[in-house]
């Protein structure tokens, strides 16, 4: 399984299980050894490799322990601290790693609760953990520009120097996108103020704010949209215009699964297909010409969801877009054995999240 694959693997895992799990010790077991094993690739039952509860008695403080080592000829390399699934992750969880750091020949150090992986190094002050990571993974949304980075952390292909030649730069535009995105969900009044300057000349009183917060946030929804419209032009040669986005309900928190059920795509002509149906169609067509031709990737809509299809064949569903409820869209996606997964979605830029799994639905019917 190719690399891409199994982070991919395990951030379905990560999806599917995450609400199950209550502890730390579960959460090292159901994810992070997972992670240490099948991503970076590490034998965690050979102490050569991956030393569990790492005690280093560091000046004063005795038997406090790392949760993971992992070494390479003996030497430690990597430091990984873990803390239960369902807590967020804050600098106050990695005092241990900041006193281990300074003692051990590791230049790398990771924070996790299984699903993020902070990852720090030393970039500020020589032999000193910085207090920002370099690289942020969050594994219910991966950023496909970290990949690299990241394999090349992976036993196979170890390349601490050139990851570390690349830390700067990571962490400071990992920061200014994170940045972005915050400025993209609930734009602040700072950056409400900025954008304003640059259009009204009139004084920012408490009223122009209020109405500017909502015509920022507004142009921004356009402006992503217009950009994965013009995405999709690029890679398919299609001509559409995508509809102006509105604002969307906040996401159900929960995923249903079931089997696909071939026979209910029937040909209803009565069945009417909306234009946000088929932007949507277009994005997972685009995700999907990574395996096939574009004439391969077929739509048939039927009354309760639109089905996308290898061959146009019902047996060899792509994925389906549950768009007819007003509350809440869902994107559905199957496992090998078509077991149908429907995430919610907040828009339809939300399907670019789901790469790895769409094109693995693919290429599971093209090896069969």
């Amino acid at each position: 399984m190719e690399f891409e694959d199994r982070l991919a693997a395990l951030a379905s895992k990560v999806r599917d299980q995450k609400d199950a799990i209550q502890t730390e010790e579960a959460t090292k077991n159901a994810f992070v050894m997972p992670f240490i094993a099948t991503i970076l690739g590490y034998d965690v039952f050979n102490p050569l490799e991956v030393v569990p509860e790492f005690n280093a008695d560091v000046g004063t403080k005795r038997n406090e322990k790392v949760d993971y080592a992992i070494l390479r000829e003996r030497d430690v390399q990597l430091l990984i601290e873990c803390k239960r699934s369902s807590g967020a992750l804050t600098i106050e969880h990695a005092s241990q790693l900041f006193r281990y750091f300074s003692v051990t020949n590791a230049r790398i150090a990771v924070l996790t609760n299984g699903q993020v992986y902070n990852f720090y190094t030393d970039l500020d002050v020589p032999n000193r953990m910085d207090d920002r990571p370099f690289l942020v993974l969050d594994l219910l949304d991966i950023d496909p520009t970290l990949i690299p980075e990241l394999k090349k952390l992976s036993k196979d292909v170890f390349d601490i120097d050139s990851v570390i030649n690349a830390a700067e730069e990571l962490k400071y535009v990992g920061s200014l996108k994170r940045a972005i995105s915050a400025e993209f969900k609930s734009p602040s009044e700072q950056f409400v103020r900025l954008l304003t300057s640059q259009v009204y000349d009139g004084r920012f009183t408490q009223e122009v704010r209020g109405q500017f917060t909502a015509l920022v946030s507004k142009a921004l929804r356009q402006f992503t949209s217009e950009q994965v419209n013009d995405r999709l032009k690029t890679a398919l040669g299609a001509s559409y215009t995508a509809p102006t986005p509105s604002a969307t309900d906040v996401p159900e928190a929960t995923v249903e699964s079931a089997p696909v059920v071939e026979e209910d795509l029937t040909r209803d002509p009565d069945i009417e297909t909306t234009l946000e149906e088929l932007e949507g169609f277009q994005i997972v067509k685009a995700i999907a010409c990574a395996e096939v031709k574009p004439q391969r990737v077929v739509h048939r809509d039927a009354k309760s969801y639109f089905a996308v299809l290898l061959d146009d064949n019902n047996r060899k569903p792509i994925a389906r877009l549950w768009f007819n409820s007003k509350k809440q869209k869902y994107l559905g996606l199957l496992d090998a054995d078509k077991n149908e997964t429907r995430v919610p979605i907040d828009s339809l830029e939300d399907i670019y999240l789901h790469i790895d799994t769409i094109r693995a639905t693919v290429r599971r019917y093209l090896n069969s």
